[in-house]
């Protein structure tokens, strides 16, 4: 049997195989509020084969919103929606986890009554968001310099990761995931591009380092390490943040987390975003910085996914856009069946068209 299909403890999860589904923002959240629905239940449950859904960018709070039509988990009214979806998940056979966000700087004024983003520090940027048109149609705006946050400003946001993983917990999730990737904000603290703080923030990888940090150990305090992971992308170009020191700071970090015993490390690769590939030589360094779970995402196929479980650099696979056109992605990978195409013009918005129509395959 392919390893890809064998079960894996993924820390206090028990993932009955390595075909994960990745975190795809879909902007259809209910408004006002910031509401998950039943539409997204029925998406949810369809792809419950998953051995664990990440679910989509979740904001902490109002501030951390970036995007129109994403969910959040910081009001009640959010736990009550979720726990719908999380026990639909949990009564198909399923295991899903939060993925928890603040987008930082990649956001708008519109999204927060006229005030601007907040970010590590006022840098400008060439990141662009996506906001809804007086038709509900998808349009993509520039992000302006956001502002800074200050010192005293960040432990209210440590807390906002705090309080939305027990939101996580009594909405019924299995665990969380910190965002920490894809130029968002503890993106945005871990580069020099996008930092340039002197408080004990910034200026060395041990600064940098601080925020994403405390934010992990408060989430850990708020559920326990084994409920608890982590997505980072250090090499590559996300929303307007490209970093030469990616490589070297990410595997400092990951070096921290492997201190904490977290459940599990994302890795998100350049390449799904038109990258160029990961090398055997970071591969090999982070596998050295934490021997943890690590779950690879990024222009996997079947032949790529086994490929590096069989080199030991990853112990999982996140499938991103292969999932929004295959819900049945796991029995797809497992007997060689064609995949659906994906549909782009329907990915962000709109209803049920590209979202719970894509039909499972049909076995003669």
């Amino acid at each position: 049997m392919s390893a890809l299909f064998e079960p894996l403890a993924i820390g206090a999860i028990a993932a009955p195989h390595r075909v994960l589904m990745a975190p795809l923002t879909r902007q259809r959240a209910a408004q006002p509020g910031d509401l998950p629905t039943d539409l997204m239940r029925d998406y949810y449950v369809q792809r419950a084969g998953a051995g664990l859904i990440v679910s989509e960018g979740t904001q902490i709070s109002p501030e951390a919103k970036g995007y129109a039509g994403t969910p959040g988990l910081h009001s009640d009214e959010q736990v009550v929606a979720w726990r719908r979806i999380t026990d639909a998940v949990h009564e198909a056979g399923g295991r899903i986890a939060a993925q928890l966000w603040h987008t930082g700087r990649v956001s708008h004024p519109s999204l927060h009554d006229g005030a601007l983003p907040v970010s590590a520090s006022a840098v400008a940027h060439d990141g662009r968001t996506s906001l809804f048109d007086g038709d509900g149609a998808v349009v993509r705006v520039d992000c302006p310099t956001p502002r800074a946050l200050a010192t005293d400003e960040l432990p209210r946001l440590v807390e906002d990761f705090a309080h939305a993983t027990r939101q996580a917990r009594a909405a019924g999730f299995d665990g969380v995931e910190i965002h920490a990737a894809h130029g968002y904000l503890l993106h945005q603290f871990l580069s020099p591009v996008s930092n340039r703080r002197t408080d004990g923030y910034g200026a060395t990888t041990t600064g940098r380092v601080r925020l994403p940090l405390e934010v992990v150990d408060a989430v850990v305090d708020a559920w326990d390490p084994g409920h608890v992971g982590i997505r980072i992308s250090p090499l590559g170009a996300f929303h307007g943040l490209t970093d030469d020191e990616g490589a070297e700071t990410g595997l400092h970090l990951a070096a921290e987390l492997a201190l904490r015993g977290l459940a599990f490390l994302h890795l998100s690769e350049p390449d799904w975003a038109g990258g160029a590939a990961l090398d055997d030589d970071f591969r090999e360094k982070l596998r050295t910085a934490f021997p943890g779970v690590i779950v690879g995402a990024g222009n996997y196929d079947r032949p790529k996914a086994e490929q590096m479980l069989d080199r030991g650099y990853v112990d999982a696979v996140a499938f991103g856009r292969a999932y929004i056109a295959n819900p049945d992605l796991p029995e797809r990978l497992r007997h060689g069946w064609p995949l659906n195409d994906l549909d782009k013009p329907t990915v962000y918005g709109g209803g049920p068209a590209g979202y719970t129509d894509y039909p499972a395959y049909a076995v003669d």
